[in-house]
């Protein structure tokens, strides 16, 4: 590596360990040992002229220069990803990106035949995320997103609305029982439905999840009650609803596109197919009936 060049192997490298938490866990994404992988990321630290990892027994943690160099890395990977789904673009099929938040994402992946078809000439990835995707710098094609896009090299269609409420297991047990609630942690807290409970009910929280599924799992046991998006959770026989939606976190769902993509016939094929979905299933998704 030149003394003023980052190969991407070893920003690649860095980019397990800090999302891993260690050598260790980044061994099987990376197919590297441990030492080996101590020994790149040592040089990498040499090359930069700071530490970017605290080693502790539990693991590594990033240093302000680590968090810095994340970010910096993150961007070279999106760079590096929409290369790569440009090359394969034009050399093979066409290959459409899809980002959503979690339910949606599941919502999409149960009714994939209903936007996916083997002789399209496409490959669908789905990219599931809390946070706004980039769709300007290609880091995704099609965004299913709770507002109406600002930036201005960005398109967009209101195709439905999106109700919540408060589930609980339907076994009246443990935290549910005593008039519990369960909580959200990491980038979920970040949601509306998560910032009303913490808002509402923040003294009433027992246990918290870090993701939502793992959220759904705790609620399903009875450790207490949750804020769920009616579609997700009416289509759970685990879950109950215990009140009528939450008026102030009805949220529009919006879809969004790149200006210059929304017209590439690939694109527009799969845009159109997402909204015919999610429009079959309006009443679903604003907590008007329960998925047969």
């Amino acid at each position: 590596m030149a003394d003023d060049a980052f190969a991407w192997d070893d920003l690649r490298l860095f980019l397990d360990v800090a999302r891993l938490g260690g050598l260790s866990p980044a061994t099987a994404t990376t197919g590297l040992s441990a030492a080996t992988l101590g020994r790149r990321v040592t040089a990498l630290e040499h090359h930069i002229g700071e530490p970017l990892f605290v080693r502790r027994q539990t693991g590594y943690e990033l240093t302000r220069a680590g968090e810095e160099l994340l970010k910096h890395a993150e961007e070279v990977e999106q760079a590096m990803l929409a290369v790569s789904r440009w090359r394969d673009g034009n050399i093979g099929e066409k290959i459409i990106r899809i980002s959503a938040g979690t339910w949606t994402s599941a919502f999409i992946s149960r009714h994939i035949g209903a936007i996916w078809h083997v002789d399209d000439g496409i490959r669908i990835e789905l990219v599931t995320a809390n946070e706004k995707v980039d769709i300007g710098r290609r880091a995704a094609d099609i965004g299913l997103r709770a507002a109406r896009p600002t930036e201005p090299f960005l398109a967009g269609r209101q195709i439905g609305k999106v109700a919540h409420a408060l589930y609980a297991g339907r076994h009246l047990i443990n935290g549910v029982e005593a008039g519990m609630f369960v909580g959200v942690v990491g980038d979920a807290a970040k949601l509306a439905s998560a910032r009303w409970l913490m808002a509402h009910h923040g003294d009433r929280v027992g246990v918290r999840g870090n993701n939502p599924q793992t959220v759904a799992e705790l609620v399903a046991a009875g450790a207490g009650l949750s804020i769920f998006p009616c579609f997700a959770a009416d289509s759970d026989p685990r879950l109950v609803r215990v009140a009528p939606p939450i008026t102030e976190l009805m949220q529009e769902q919006w879809l969004v596109t790149h200006h210059d993509d929304r017209h590439r016939p690939e694109v527009r094929r799969v845009a159109d197919r997402i909204t015919a979905l999610m429009q079959e299933h309006a009443p679903l998704f604003r907590g008007e009936r329960r998925q047969p």
